[in-house]
């Protein structure tokens, strides 16, 4: 199976900024305070912590609580969940994704409508995975929904913009610098064909997917006219 034999890991960008991402870090921040906050109660404390915040599918779409009561109405749980991971590689895979990419998108945007972007897309992706499976009741958790929609994003204004990436290929391995366009082709293409295989698994494909498509389609709506203009110079 070629989606376990080759793996691109991308390590940073090429793609200058002028305004410091206070908002990417501050989502970062707000990831690994949770998290450790996860890690510092004990295992039933922690696990009615992620009940209580996660968004689980059959609950949003049948108004029924399965697990501990949230704290929260039933369907904010969707942002809610987007600041819940289930281990330390889910995290960092995430965090690492976001400063790279994130910030190229947040200077674009400008900071308040990078939050409300990352938000919606985090939205859209969470809801993508509550429609292919309605009736799951899996906690959903993770921010990988919402950073799909930075990588559509990036993918749609920085196609050429260089990666340095991590490339292992069987037992190859080599570091390249690789156009944007590949590296998050490639990201969408694993997460298509392991929908299309119906693979079997707890990661949730369609957020990945959902929120992927959501970031190509409403980058240019939240991109300021300013910006816009110049682009086209």
């Amino acid at each position: 199976d070629t989606r376990n034999l080759i793996l691109l890991l991308p390590l940073k960008d090429d793609n200058p900024i002028s305004s410091f991402p206070f908002v990417t870090i501050g989502i970062i921040l707000a990831n690994g305070f949770i998290f450790y906050h996860q890690l510092t109660i004990d295992g039933a404390a922690s696990q009615r912590f992620v009940y209580q915040w996660s968004a689980i599918p059959y609950q949003i779409t049948h108004g029924e609580v399965i697990h501990a009561l949230p704290v929260i109405p039933l369907p904010l749980t969707l942002f809610s969940s987007m600041f819940l991971h289930g281990g330390f590689l889910h995290l960092f895979g995430n965090m690492l994704y976001l400063w790279i990419f994130g910030n190229n998108i947040e200077d674009t945007l400008g900071h308040f409508r990078f939050l409300l972007f990352y938000l919606v897309c985090g939205l859209s992706a969470g809801t993508a995975q509550v429609l292919s499976d309605p009736n799951s009741t899996i906690p959903m958790i993770g921010a990988s929904g919402a950073i799909g929609g930075i990588l559509g994003a990036y993918l749609l204004l920085f196609p050429s913009a260089r990666i340095l990436t991590l490339i292992f290929i069987f037992i190859f391995i080599k570091m390249v610098r690789i156009p944007a366009l590949i590296v998050l082709g490639f990201w969408f293409l694993i997460q298509l064909l392991n929908v299309g295989g119906g693979a079997i698994s707890n990661v949730a494909f369609f957020a990945h997917i959902g929120g992927f498509l959501s970031g190509l389609v409403l980058v240019k709506l939240f991109q300021p006219q300013s910006a816009v203009r110049r682009q086209r110079r």
